[in-house]
């Protein structure tokens, strides 16, 4: 079985990348760096590529595939950190911070 673009939307984009998304909810909610998203990123690439190669008969150690694959991955998990973060921040503080949309915080004026 050819590992195309058949499995990197259904494996990587669907199902590695929903853990990529839990994964930066879960950095987000216990307020750890952001910086995490991306080492915890490169090592669900590894898992996903070796995921890959077991099931679907994908080349295992493609440095091209494993590059897209976690650059993939760790833009969904950054995306989800960030929408979490400004959630997280806008409502455990409202006084100091409002919403300027899912990925901006606003500072409240003074005045």
């Amino acid at each position: 079985m050819d590992a195309g673009w058949t499995v990197f939307f259904i494996f990587t984009i669907l199902i590695a990348g929903g853990a990529a998304f839990l994964m930066g909810q879960a950095i987000a909610i216990t307020w750890r760096p952001i910086w995490q998203c991306v080492s915890y990123g490169i090592l669900l690439g590894f898992a996903e590529r070796f995921m890959v190669f077991a099931l679907f008969e994908g080349e295992l150690l493609s440095f091209t595939a494993y590059i897209v694959d976690t650059f993939v991955l760790v833009a969904i998990s950054l995306i989800s950190f960030r929408k979490t973060y400004v959630q997280k921040m806008v409502r455990q503080y409202p006084w100091q911070f409002e919403n300027q949309g899912p990925f901006f915080l606003n500072t409240k004026s003074t005045n």
